[in-house]
């Protein structure tokens, strides 16, 4: 009588093989030999002393602003302003000659949770109704590291004009690969205190101290 094959045996040393295969493949992909964090494409340069002196606009599309509130201690919320509009005029020679106006849309963006949305469009938050936008108009743009400034300026929300700094981060700049625009990025953070905008709505439960995430690609003016 001739020997059972054992099929269940071959199968599974099949498989094996099959997963032997795959894993060196895969060791020897681009991926296995990079790690997968973001980096700036080959057209895009970190050097600040390269990038092109001018005026730029932000767009919006690609610039935000992100904050984000103690909620009574148990977590952290965050929300976004969308369809941002600015002009930065820039002088990498010269920071301090440098400026930047920003005009901030209160009713765009939110939460994800449209009560909510509905709720800080109204009179206990941003008010939209009777002030629609916030602006920043800066007054000082300093130097502080190699890729960094601080830029101060007024920044008017609800009818109330506060000075605000923010620390401002270089990315990257370059002709975008997409748009064919020469493009520069910046990342920012602040934090303001939102009762001095007359914003005091449920604090401390919710805190008074708002820390914002600014985001923003802008393209030069040519």
């Amino acid at each position: 009588m001739a020997p059972r094959r054992n099929h269940a045996g071959k199968h599974a040393v099949n498989k094996i093989l099959s997963a032997g295969l795959l894993l060196a493949a895969l060791a020897a992909s681009p991926l296995a030999l990079s790690p997968l964090v973001a980096q700036p494409a080959a057209s895009f340069n970190r050097d600040p002393a390269a990038v092109r002196a001018g005026t730029y606009v932000l767009d919006s599309d690609h610039g935000k602003i992100t904050w984000t509130v103690d909620h009574f201690g148990l977590s952290r919320y965050s929300g976004q302003l969308t369809e941002v509009r600015g002009e930065l005029t820039l002088d990498p020679a010269a920071l301090e000659r440098s400026s930047l106006r920003v005009t901030i849309p209160m009713g765009k963006g939110g939460t994800l949770h449209e009560g909510l949305d509905h709720h800080l469009r109204g009179a206990d938050f941003f008010d939209v109704e009777r002030h629609p936008e916030a602006r920043f108009v800066s007054t000082r743009i300093e130097r502080t590291g190699e890729r960094t400034a601080r830029i101060t300026g007024d920044l008017t929300l609800r009818g109330v004009t506060r000075p605000v700094s923010f620390e401002a981060v270089f990315n990257a700049a370059g002709v975008h690969p997409v748009s064919q625009r020469y493009t520069i990025g910046f990342d920012g953070r602040a934090t303001l205190q939102r009762s001095q905008f007359g914003v005091d709505y449920v604090i401390p439960a919710v805190s008074d101290t708002v820390e914002l995430h600014l985001e923003g690609e802008f393209q030069i003016v040519e």
